[in-house]
């Protein structure tokens, strides 16, 4: 299982376009405008290859176009789900507070280092939150238990 670092600040599935004399990685425009990431900054990038992805290189070519087309299609919706927010409104879990934000909230990360911000909480906390909005790239929660200091 691949080990995601604490200073992830976003994590999804693209496709690699080839323009011209170079290939480019996009970004979503909403993944920015939902984050901490700032057009112009340095960002380091890791390529992994998609679970979708790497089971449809593993078969052989048919040279079956219709076949192909299933496999694009699979492996599209499958991209679509995994880019699906693991949290959603209403839903109540524990989190661990990992640092804090801009504005001095708390951030927590959960499943694929999907970003959960909890005002009036410090890193090193450990609280029960209910999620209270969820975004592309990111979730907002309110505290539902006095945090547990680890």
């Amino acid at each position: 299982m691949t080990e995601i670092p604490d200073s992830l600040q976003a994590l999804y599935e693209t496709t690699l376009e080839e323009r011209g004399d170079r290939y480019v990685v996009s970004v979503p425009k909403e993944l920015v405008a939902d984050s901490s990431l700032e057009p112009g900054d340095v960002y380091r990038v890791a390529l992994m290859q998609s679970v979708a992805n790497s089971e449809s290189t593993g078969s052989e070519s048919t040279g079956d176009e219709s076949a192909d087309a299933t496999t694009a299609d699979k492996s599209a919706s499958s991209r679509a789900a995994s880019q699906e927010p693991p949290v959603e409104e209403g839903e109540v879990r524990t989190v661990s507070i990992d640092t804090l934000g801009d504005q001095g909230d708390g951030i927590a990360k959960v499943e694929r280092g999907f970003i959960v911000i909890v005002p009036g909480t410090q890193p090193g906390d450990r609280v029960d939150v209910e999620i209270t909005d969820v975004k592309d790239s990111v979730a907002f929660a309110e505290a539902v238990s006095e945090p547990e200091v680890l």
